[in-house]
């Protein structure tokens, strides 16, 4: 199979590897030489790790890298089967693209974008055969995450999105298929983790590195939201959540927080900066280690995600299964929600939810139909 990349940054040198890999001849794309070269030394000096830790041989290596071509002109792109964009966040420059690449491209082939959580119906609209169109969305090192999102638009034709299934299935990833809204399943659902653990900080309840370490010893999550956050960039994550609330017609459940927006504003951008949360130029804080202050943040945070992801299934956006391999397998949740909330309890969910409700009277606390449905009917998710 022919894959064509389009932005050979950190996300599309990744997806170029993984097809590469996967045994697909691959060409990648950018404008700039520069960038290009950037990405084959990049490709070379990771490779030659694997190489050195026994994970792949010299030959595995050399077939890897000669499965991939470097192109800076777009018409050499004009065989391929599928074309996968990584390029910037940007709409209109997507919808430019692909409306571009339909001079270039057979009438048969796949042409589909990386977007985290921008529209794919909007980006199909920019071409003449829109139900060619649809959503794959890596994570980030793609070569290393297992989960990719398959996002079919309203005009995605059924065999497009079965190709693609089988396709990126071929490639040893986990497919969760997500509706057409706004942050699809991860960015959607993961956006409670970090906005319940700043609204907390920002009541006095408790500081960073407390809210991190509770968490983590708690929860099991392998980082905390201000330790990921900073390690994203909250250039990165707070836009994401401005799109998504935003694209949500501005529901206060993604409502963006101004102690992140100020974070931006002043360029504390998180570890590639230096400072986020955390100053990484000086002994990070110690945490407050009370367990019982720890259960009350983990317990507010967990509900908020379960809610999340329980109004996600709700409204059809995904399957339950795909819902908790998105977590799982996409942002490193120790457990599934759905399955996680059947641990817990529906009936503790929906009071605990509800004990938010009442205390604050916001909308944001509001407790999903199908939890409050399910806790009628004594169900669980499995």
């Amino acid at each position: 199979m022919k894959i064509a990349i389009i932005g050979s940054g950190t996300m599309g040198s990744g997806i170029a590897q993984v097809a590469a890999t996967a045994g697909c001849a691959v060409k990648l794309f950018d404008l700039n030489q520069e960038v290009l070269t950037k990405s084959e030394n990049a490709l070379e000096t990771m490779l030659s790790k694997l190489v050195e830790k026994g994970k792949i041989d010299a030959t595995e290596k050399s077939r890897i890298q000669n499965n991939i071509s470097y192109v800076d002109n777009l018409q050499d792109l004009s065989d391929s089967d599928l074309v996968i964009e990584a390029i910037v966040e940007n709409l209109e420059v997507k919808r430019k693209l692909f409306s571009e690449l339909e001079n270039y491209v057979s009438p048969e082939t796949i042409l589909a974008s990386n977007t985290s959580s921008l529209s794919i119906a909007s980006i199909a609209a920019s071409c003449q055969k829109p139900e060619r169109v649809i959503g794959i969305h890596f994570f980030n090192p793609a070569p290393l995450m297992q989960l990719v999102e398959v996002i079919p638009a309203v005009q995605t034709s059924a065999e497009v999105l079965e190709k693609t299934i089988k396709t990126i299935s071929d490639w040893k990833k986990t497919v969760a298929v997500a509706k057409d809204t706004p942050g699809f399943i991860v960015n959607r659902v993961a956006r409670t983790f970090y906005s319940e653990s700043i609204r907390i900080y920002e009541e006095g309840v408790a500081d960073f590195a407390t809210i991190d370490w509770s968490l983590k010893t708690l929860g099991g999550f392998r980082m905390g939201p201000f330790e990921l956050m900073d390690f994203i960039g909250h250039d990165v994550n707070y836009v994401v959540t401005e799109t998504v609330f935003t694209a949500f017609y501005f529901d206060p459940k993604f409502k963006p927080s101004f102690t992140q927006k100020r974070l931006v504003e002043a360029g504390f951008l998180g570890r590639k900066s230096g400072r986020g949360f955390y100053n990484y130029s000086q002994e990070l804080p110690t945490p407050t280690e009370d367990l019982v202050l720890a259960k009350s943040i983990f317990d507010r945070v967990i509900v908020m995600l379960i809610n999340e992801a329980a109004d996600t299934l709700f409204l059809s956006i995904a399957s339950a299964k795909d819902i908790d391999n998105a977590m799982t397998k996409g942002v490193n949740y120790p457990k599934g929600l759905l399955a996680w909330a059947d641990q817990l309890g529906i009936q503790w969910c929906v009071n605990k939810i509800d004990e938010l409700y009442n205390e604050y009277h916001e909308d944001r606390y509001r407790c999903s139909p199908i939890l409050r449905r399910m806790n009628i009917e004594n169900k669980s998710f499995y």
